[in-house]
């Protein structure tokens, strides 16, 4: 649970005309938007950009090529000085994952080498440390993180797993399935001074956190500006500092491999790269109306008053102090919400129970599987209002205990 508890709903924000701020954004109104941690969702403003880019791009597309480096690298000098970075370090990828693919292609290879992840880690970025792991001749390393974990405990699990043989650690700044930090400055910190690579997959990071790379000594940092920045989808950093920077290439060559990082990201064929060009018109767009302090805190704000609502909703419905979900380290915008049982205790469950909530609930909501059990991981952008998390809490949690209680009755009868 939060440490400060919310009990008061914050008043929805408004768009200079007075009117919600949904109507800044292209959401059908006949669903529940309850999940913008998963894949953003890009305003409006944003969106005409990109289509002006477009056309642009399609109107002359000789011309508009052979210029496009020179337009990413402007792009870049705006994103940076979004997440605090140097531009010189930052180069565009499609999505975080992407980044994390980047350097694992990238490292040299180190026979027998191990690496370091954690039991919260994002499936995809641990399947691809399993795949270099192999190519090492080495193995993973799983740090067992308990979900309460305070910041002592989660470092001291991380590090207990790195030893002379660690070629690389990974460790995510805002876990995805479980919603906490971890304390990636402090590990960072430790990984310099013994001389091994850390890379931070901060996915849910950009928008979220003021200034991400504030006291982070890491030599590769990778977010989404298309989640919480709500930039257009395929946007993302990858920060890459000290002297493995320069061995980092894209994972498609192009005529610019011969440039210098991050130049070389600049050039990619024929890809349609304005969703990076548009970027910075989304981060204006909160800027210009809200101000991204006043947002984060009104998303801060109505996450804990959803935390509230839903989990005491779900306590009722079960009898039991189940709902909010201590997470040891805390962060704004996201909570966790144990789920009953029987409901998403995998992966695999959780995203069809997500399926089923969008079908039969008319709501877009993230359920999330960790160590067996099931959890609600909310999650609250400027287009939220607290009348969407009651209306989850009067009308979608008693349909997800009657969901609860016939997945229970059909695991006794199999």
């Amino acid at each position: 649970m939060s440490e400060t508890e919310v009990t008061t709903a914050p008043r929805p924000l408004l768009l200079a005309d007075g009117r919600p701020a949904a109507r800044a954004w292209s959401l059908d109104p006949a669903l529940r938007h309850l999940n913008h941690g998963s894949f953003g969702a890009v305003p409006l403003a944003a969106q005409e950009r990109q289509r002006e880019l477009r056309t642009r791009m399609e109107a002359a597309p000789v011309v508009w090529f052979p210029e496009l480096p020179q337009r990413i690298a402007a792009a870049r000098v705006d994103l940076a000085a979004f997440l605090g970075a140097d531009p010189g370090d930052l180069a565009l990828v499609p999505n975080a994952s992407a980044g994390v693919s980047v350097v694992y292609a990238n490292l040299a290879h180190r026979p027998g080498g191990e690496i370091v992840v954690t039991d919260h880690g994002y499936g995809a970025v641990t399947m691809g440390a399993e795949r270099l792991a192999r190519r090492w001749g080495g193995r993973v390393r799983t740090a067992r993180v308990p979900l309460d974990a305070d910041e002592e405990q989660a470092y001291e699990a991380v590090m207990a797993e790195v030893g002379e043989a660690t070629g690389l650690v990974v460790v995510d700044q805002i876990t995805s399935a479980t919603a906490r930090r971890l304390p990636v400055e402090r590990i960072g910190a430790e990984a310099r001074r013994r001389g091994i690579p850390l890379l931070v997959d901060a996915a849910h990071a950009p928008g979220l956190i003021a200034a991400p790379l504030d006291g982070l000594d890491c030599d590769f940092w990778t977010g989404n500006l298309h989640k919480w920045g709500c930039a257009p989808r395929g946007t993302a950093a990858l920060v890459a500092r000290g002297p493995l920077r320069d061995g980092l290439y894209p994972l498609i060559d192009s005529w610019a491999a011969a440039d210098p990082y991050p130049d070389r990201f600049d050039q990619q064929g024929t890809v349609d790269a304005t969703h990076y060009l548009a970027a910075s018109s989304a981060l204006d767009f909160i800027e210009g109306t809200w101000g991204w302090t006043a947002a984060r805190r009104y998303m801060d704000e109505l996450a804990g008053y959803a935390e509230r609502v839903v989990g005491a909703a779900f306590a009722a419905l079960t009898g039991t102090d189940e709902g909010p979900v201590d997470v040891g380290m805390p962060v704004p915008g996201m909570r966790l919400v144990r789920l009953p049982e029987g409901l998403a205790d995998s992966r695999l469950t959780a995203d069809a129970l997500r399926d089923r909530a969008a079908a039969e609930l008319g709501v877009e909501a993230a359920f999330t599987s960790f160590g067996g059990l099931g959890y609600l991981r909310l999650s609250a952008h400027v287009y939220n209002t607290a009348e969407d998390y009651e209306y989850f809490a009067e009308r979608c949690v008693p349909v997800l205990g009657e969901w609860a209680r016939a997945a229970r009755e059909q695991h006794r009868a199999s």
